[in-house]
C-alpha cells in the first residue's frame, strides 16, 4: 500500500510539473491549465435525493428530454467538470449515504438497505422476519439501522485536518426518531464529526405541508434548509469548511400548488405531459432556485474563488417521474439508470470550466478525495473502497486499483407490493419494478449483474450497450466468469452480508 500511495504522489507530482510547464511556454491559453499549486480550499457538497441522470437536460451524456429550466445548476455545469460515467454506490439513499460518508462500500458496511424504526429490527432468525420472505427463494440480511459510531466520516477525517464542518438537511444513516427520516439522538451528524448540524425538512412536503404558499409570479417557497446553508457559508470562518447540503429534493412526495411555475411547464408541454410530470418538473426548477441561492451565497461573501462545489445525486430517480434514457432501469436496482448519476466538480481556477470527464467514479471516492485535497498524506485505503480522483480534478488521469462494485441483496418492493410491481425492467417504464437480490462489477466498460435467487448473471459492454439491452454472457462466457469472480472475491473481502436459503421454499 505504501508503494500504490508512493506511485499515486509521484505521479501527481509529475502532472503539476507539466501543467506549470505548459502555461510557463504558453503552448496553450492560461484557461486550459489548472494551476500548479492550490490553497486548501473549501468543500460545499450539494447532495440532491432522487435526481434522475437525464433531470438536468443540459447535463452530457443524457436525451435533453427534461422540460425542467435549471439557469444555476447549468451555470454551475458551464463552471466546472461534468463527469459522465459518475457513480452513486447503491441504489438507494440509506447505503449510497453511509457510503459517501466512509468511504466504504454497503457491502464493507453491512448497510445494504433504507433505515428504518428502532421497532423495525429483527434477527436473522426471528419469525417475524423470515415471513417476510415467504415465497421467496431467499432471505435477506436483517436491516441495520445505524451506521455505526466508530467508522470514521468524510467530516471527522477533514475535522482532524483543520476543517470546520456542517450538514444541513438530509441524514438518513440512522435509525427514525420520532417522525420518518427524523435524526437519531445518539447516532445524528453531531456525533459523526458535523460541528454545525441543522435538522430541517425546508419546504419539502416531509414537513407535513403538500401545498406551496402562495406566490406571485417569479417568487418561489422560502427554504429553511437552504438558510440554513446560507447562513452558514455567510459567517465569519476562521479555518477551511465542509459543508454538506443535504436536499430532500426531488424526492417524493413533491410539492404542489405552485400555480405559475406548473402553469408555465403547462404550456410548455403543449399537453403532452401528464400532471404529475408537470408538477415533477417544477420541483426540478424549485431544487435548482435553491441550489443558486446557496451559489450565490458563496459569490456574495468573496468565497466562490476559494471553494470547491460539488453537485450530485444520491442514486438514481424514480420510475415513475425521472428521465434516465439511454440507461436501462431506475432507482432501487443495479441497471444503469438506479446507479448511474449527474455529477458536476467546479473549484475555479484549479478544475476545468466546462470540461467533461468519461473515467468511471464512484461516491466512495470522495472520503479520499477531501482527504488528498486537504492534505492528508497518510491515508490508508487499503480499508476503502474509493481512492482519490483528484488527478482527473488537476486534468489528468488515474488508475484504477479496484474495480467498481455494487452489492442490494434484498427483494423490492417490501411485501405484497414485490408480486403487483413490474416482472421486466426496460428503459423509463413509468412504474416500479421487481428487483432481486444482485451484486455488480464494472470492469472498463464491461459491467456483470449477478442474481443470488438463480446463479445467472448478465454481462453488458456498455460503450456500445448503453441500454443493456444485448446480454454477453453467452458469447463471451469466459468474460463473464472471471468478472464474477472478481466481484465475489470484492464481496468476501469486504465480509459481506450474504442472503440465506429459504427453507420454507427450497
Amino acid at each position: 500500500m505504501k508503494d500504490i500511495k508512493l506511485l499515486d504522489r509521484l505521479g501527481k507530482l509529475i502532472l503539476l510539473t507539466f501543467c506549470f510547464l505548459g502555461t510557463y511556454l504558453g503552448v496553450k491559453g492560461k484557461s486550459e491549465f489548472v494551476q500548479e499549486e492550490y490553497i486548501k480550499p473549501n468543500i460545499l457538497l450539494i447532495y440532491v435525493d432522487d435526481l434522475g441522470y437525464g433531470d438536468i437536460a443540459s447535463f452530457p451524456g443524457g436525451q435533453g428530454k427534461s422540460i425542467a429550466e435549471t439557469p444555476n445548476i447549468d451555470l454551475l455545469i458551464k463552471s466546472g467538470m461534468s463527469f459522465t460515467n459518475a457513480y452513486s454506490s447503491a441504489p438507494l439513499c440509506s447505503p449510497a449515504r453511509a457510503a459517501l460518508l466512509t468511504g466504504k462500500s454497503p457491502a464493507r458496511l453491512g448497510f445494504e438497505f433504507v433505515t428504518k424504526f428502532e421497532k423495525d429490527t429483527l434477527d436473522w432468525d426471528d419469525e417475524k422476519w423470515i415471513a417476510l420472505f415467504e415465497n421467496k427463494k431467499l432471505i435477506s440480511p436483517p436491516i441495520t439501522l445505524n451506521l455505526p459510531l466508530e467508522e470514521v466520516t468524510i467530516a471527522e477525517g477533514l475535522k482532524e485536518l483543520g476543517y470546520e464542518t456542517g450538514l444541513v438537511g438530509k441524514w438518513h444513516v440512522a435509525t427514525h426518531h420520532k417522525v420518518y427520516k427524523g435524526w437519531s439522538l445518539t447516532h445524528g451528524p453531531a456525533q459523526q464529526g458535523f460541528d454545525t448540524a441543522k435538522e430541517t425538512f425546508g419546504s419539502h412536503p416531509y414537513n407535513g405541508i403538500q401545498f406551496s404558499p402562495e406566490l406571485n409570479y417569479g417568487e418561489y417557497p422560502n427554504d429553511l434548509l437552504t438558510n440554513e446553508a446560507v447562513s452558514f457559508i455567510k459567517k465569519e470562518h476562521n479555518d477551511p469548511f465542509f459543508l454538506m447540503v443535504s436536499h430532500y429534493y426531488v424526492h417524493t412526495p413533491h410539492l404542489k400548488g405552485m400555480q405559475w411555475i406548473e402553469d408555465k411547464y403547462r404550456a410548455k408541454s403543449k399537453g403532452e405531459l401528464s400532471d404529475e410530470m408537470i408538477r415533477y418538473a417544477a420541483n426540478i426548477e424549485l431544487l435548482d432556485h435553491y441550489v443558486g441561492q446557496v451559489l450565490d451565497a458563496l459569490d456574495e461573501s468573496g468565497l466562490r474563488e476559494k471553494t470547491m462545489v460539488i453537485f450530485t445525486s444520491d442514486n438514481g430517480g424514480h420510475p415513475s417521474y425521472a428521465h434516465h434514457a439511454p440507461f436501462r432501469g431506475s432507482k432501487w436496482n443495479l441497471y444503469e439508470a438506479g446507479i448511474r448519476i449527474p455529477m458536476v466538480v467546479s473549484w475555479p481556477g484549479v478544475v476545468a470550466a466546462n470540461s467533461i470527464k468519461e473515467v468511471p467514479v464512484i461516491q466512495t471516492d470522495f472520503f479520499p478525495t477531501f482527504m488528498d485535497i486537504a492534505g492528508d498524506e497518510e491515508i490508508d485505503i487499503s480499508e476503502l473502497d474509493g481512492q482519490s480522483i483528484l488527478p482527473l480534478l488537476l486534468g489528468g488521469e488515474i488508475d484504477r486499483f479496484k474495480s467498481l462494485f455494487w452489492y442490494f441483496p434484498y427483494y423490492h418492493p417490501e411485501g405484497k407490493a414485490y408480486d403487483e410491481a413490474l416482472v421486466d425492467i426496460g428503459v423509463e417504464d413509468g412504474a416500479t419494478s421487481q428487483t432481486r437480490p444482485q451484486a455488480a462489477l464494472r470492469q472498463d466498460a464491461l459491467k456483470l449483474i449477478y442474481y443470488f435467487d438463480t446463479d445467472r448473471f448478465e454481462l453488458y459492454d456498455l460503450n456500445y450497450d448503453p441500454s443493456e439491452s444485448i446480454d454477453l454472457s453467452s458469447s463471451r462466457p469466459w468474460d463473464a466468469k472471471l468478472m464474477k469472480e472478481e466481484l465475489m472475491e470484492r464481496l468476501y473481502s469486504s465480509k459481506a452480508r450474504f442472503p440465506r436459503i429459504n427453507p420454507k421454499t427450497d
